[in-house]
């Protein structure tokens, strides 16, 4: 089932590919069922904060009405930053899936891991690597092409 619902998280990577966002794609599942999408926004929104993880996070506590989202699993195509990897801690998120490292900003295991932080009160599952080829080539792509276009 990661596999799934990864490729659902590069479909949304995909829509932030389209509009020119850095394209990061996120879902949220909980009992099999995706409650919450997201992709990256920054440029659209000009917020900060409209990172796909986010999206994802807010819309899935807006379906079950709750700010904790003990038994849900999401599912991001990049490693996330450590706002997002604080916002998935928050959310009591009870696993994460990555499709790609952030050897950059990435706060869930590669530069810091605010996930299973000893001192926070919430430590979640963490699993890297689904579909990490696609989710790494799309991002390279990205970049490339952006280069290429200066």
């Amino acid at each position: 089932m990661d596999i799934l619902y990864m490729r659902e998280a590069l479909r949304e990577a995909k829509k932030a590919y389209s509009t020119y966002e850095v394209p990061v794609g996120a879902i949220v599942v909980y009992n099999g069922e995706i409650i919450g999408r997201g992709y990256n926004q920054r440029e659209i929104l000009k917020d900060p904060t409209a990172h796909a993880e986010i999206l994802a996070i807010k819309e899935a506590s807006k379906y079950i009405e709750a700010w904790r989202l003990l038994n849900c699993t999401m599912y991001v195509t990049l490693e996330p930053c450590a706002m997002c990897a604080g916002a998935i801690v928050n959310a009591r998120i009870g696993r994460l899936v990555i499709g790609t490292r952030d050897p950059k900003r990435g706060c869930c295991g590669t530069i810091e891991d605010l996930t299973n932080h000893p001192k926070f009160n919430h430590r979640l599952e963490v699993e890297f690597g689904v579909l990490e080829d696609e989710c790494s080539s799309i991002l390279s792509d990205f970049f490339r092409e952006l280069r290429e276009s200066k």
